[in-house]
């Protein structure tokens, strides 16, 4: 973050120079909101606040997005770095918004567990064949 900050001022100071970035700066733990609706947008703010309680989300980056069928509802999908995970239609009517975003981060939590022990599976037979 400093780097990033040091480099913004820099060209600030100096907008015509070359800078030679070295590494490219990644952000992740985020939840990113494209819902259209009401009910997406509840569904956004319940989801992201259990999103914040969790401590393993570094590398992994959440996106919501909605789609609205005119007299029918909407249907909302949650991707994990671009995977879809969960897809749920919320009708015209009152819908139960925070009990399907309670499933939802238990279907996250459940997939991010899945990748990190395939990953570190793979570490221990990687090491594991080199014997």
């Amino acid at each position: 973050m400093k780097k990033l900050i040091c480099l913004l001022s820099f060209l600030l100071f100096f907008p015509t120079a070359t800078v030679a970035v070295e590494d490219d700066i990644e952000i992740s733990g985020l939840v990113i909101d494209r819902t259209l609706t009401r009910f997406g947008k509840d569904f956004g703010f319940y989801y992201s606040g259990y999103w914040r309680d969790l401590t393993f989300t570094q590398g992994f980056n959440v996106t919501l997005y909605e789609t609205v069928f005119p007299q029918a509802g909407t249907q909302l999908t949650l991707e994990v770095n671009g995977k879809a995970i969960y897809i749920t239609h919320f009708g015209r009517r009152a819908n139960p918004i925070k009990e399907r975003a309670e499933q939802a981060i238990l279907l996250t939590i459940d997939y991010i567990a899945q990748i990190k022990a395939n990953a570190a599976t793979s570490e221990f037979t990687r090491v594991d064949d080199g014997y």
